[in-house]
């Protein structure tokens, strides 16, 4: 409203200016005075003034009549489009403002105005392969998703952007949790433009999540082929495709297919401890103990991991507590301050019954880094060397407030997982499962039990589990009177439930 009154002013401060000026001029006396080959013309102030316009707009005419001539010989000499350039030369500059004017809306986050804007210049100009591109990603700016998709599917038509209109609509479909159909248009999208690296990592975690493995071990060559990817990181992640493609065939009963995709996730990165249990137990089954050891100690020399030494006692599961220790040198030796090889120490000698030497191996670990493994095998030695029901009960109720230690966690999302996956199952990512310590917050609650070892007392008057003992320790603790004194019992037998449970058994 106000810019609409300020215009009313001004158009007419203008004629009021003019007419002023019209008075003035025919108020003054003189002239102007033009000879011109013995010719003689006397002009009065107002005349001299219209005279001057005229010749202005004269100029002007002949200017436009040359242009035109101009363009009436070049047709001749075979422009067949001299003249509709000509006659459309206006049409373009106004064209072009507009376009103009839409990509500063769109730039400004005025979706309508862009959208109105990109109609306009269309009207002008006629070039749908600019104009839509403004009116697409106005439409989806403003909310539009039905007009985006439209404007989209117009700019499959044309080849100079057709890669945008399948780009677009896969998009809309991934916003929308179609993956089913936006995989086969990130499959087009690739197609068209191999080398686009977003559209690489979109098919790349589409394919996973389908579990396409051949497909995604494609997509991630053509990633390294193009420069997108380091070597490094490239053979990590085709060992991770590698590794989960042996999966799917040892599921399916494939297990030559199976055990040569094994071997080779290990040889493309003998630091993946999933790889290399795979990789252990396919040695194993192909007849190959020596070759499994190789592989899982190479493998402990990088991450000591509870799973690989579960692999490692499945080489050999019929050994002897004793000479199951005496193998494990292999690996022990290897790291021997890391809180993995401390506790493992411990658990093999509890398993032999040798309770000092297990206290021994444990170290301090219980105070220095408690977890609920460590607190928990150390309630194992007490139980062992025959302390009070009373003081287990403590390391238990100890064990059940203590961190879970290292775990799988997503480094995109930090969800923590039981297992380890190709595939995040929270934020669907790819390759992003690291062994380590959760933040504060997402541990409790969120660790498999498998990664805790879990007490089991066989004993013929009481037996007892964990968890009763857990619920007992925390009634002791409400109350001030002392436990009743209990009988020790003559004989405990203690056995670690480990994630390879079978693998440790005596």
């Amino acid at each position: 409203m106000l810019w609409s009154l300020i215009k009313i002013l001004f158009f007419v401060a203008i004629i009021t200016a003019l007419t002023l000026g019209a008075g003035m001029l025919m108020e003054t006396g003189g002239g102007v005075r033009i000879a011109f080959a013995g010719t003689e013309l006397n002009l009065a102030p107002l005349q001299a003034v219209i005279a001057m316009i005229l010749l202005v707009l004269a100029i002007w005419l002949v200017l436009k009549l040359v242009g035109l001539l101009v363009a009436v010989l070049r047709f001749i000499n075979g422009d067949e489009t001299a003249l509709s350039r000509y006659f459309d030369r206006n049409r373009e500059r106004r064209g072009f403002e507009a376009l103009a004017d839409g990509l500063m809306a769109l730039a400004s986050g005025e979706g309508r105005v862009a959208m109105a804007k990109a109609a306009k210049a269309e009207k002008y100009l006629k070039r749908p392969e600019l104009t839509n591109l403004i009116a697409a990603q106005a439409a989806e700016m403003s909310g539009d998703r039905k007009k985006a998709q439209e404007v989209y599917r117009r700019l499959l038509q044309d080849n100079r952007t057709r890669f945008v209109g399948v780009r677009g609509i896969m998009k809309q479909k991934l916003a929308e949790g179609d993956t089913d159909t936006a995989m086969r248009l990130a499959e087009k999208a690739f197609a068209l433009k191999p080398r686009h690296e977003e559209t690489q990592d979109t098919l790349l975690r589409l394919q996973a999540e389908h579990q396409d493995w051949a497909g995604a071990r494609n997509t991630l060559s053509a990633k390294l082929k193009h420069g997108a990817l380091p070597k490094d990181v490239h053979r990590r992640r085709d060992a991770v495709l590698a590794l989960s493609q042996a999966n799917d065939l040892r599921r399916q009963g494939r297990m030559d297919e199976a055990h040569k995709k094994a071997i080779e996730a290990n040889r493309l990165s003998p630091d993946l401890v999933p790889a290399a249990e795979v990789a252990a137990k396919t040695y194993v089954e192909m007849g190959k103990p020596s070759n499994a050891a190789k592989v899982l100690k190479k493998a402990w020399e990088s991450m000591p991991h509870p799973a690989l030494a579960a692999a490692f006692a499945a080489i050999a599961p019929d050994e002897t507590p004793a000479e199951r220790i005496a193998r494990f040198r292999a690996l022990t030796k290897i790291h021997p301050e890391h809180p993995e090889t401390r506790m493992l120490l411990a658990e093999l000698h509890i398993a032999a019954e040798d309770f000092p030497e297990a206290r021994k191996a444990l170290g301090d670990l219980v105070e220095s880094d408690p977890t609920a493994r460590s607190v928990t095998i150390m309630a194992a030695i007490e139980r062992g060397q025959g302390a009070d029901d009373t003081v287990v009960r403590g390391w238990l109720a100890r064990a059940v407030g203590a961190s879970r230690g290292p775990q799988w966690v997503c480094d995109v999302c930090g969800e923590v997982h039981g297992q380890w996956a190709p595939v995040c199952e929270s934020c669907g990512s790819f390759d992003t499962l690291s062994w380590k310590v959760p933040s504060q917050g997402r541990a409790d609650g969120a660790a498999p039990t498998t990664m805790l070892p879990l007490i089991v007392e066989k004993i013929t008057e009481k037996p007892a589990v964990a968890k009763e003992e857990e619920n007992e320790a925390a009634a002791d603790e409400e109350q001030d009177a002392a436990p009743e004194p209990q009988e020790p019992a003559e004989a405990h037998v203690v056995e670690i439930v480990h994630p390879d449970r079978e693998a440790y058994e005596k």
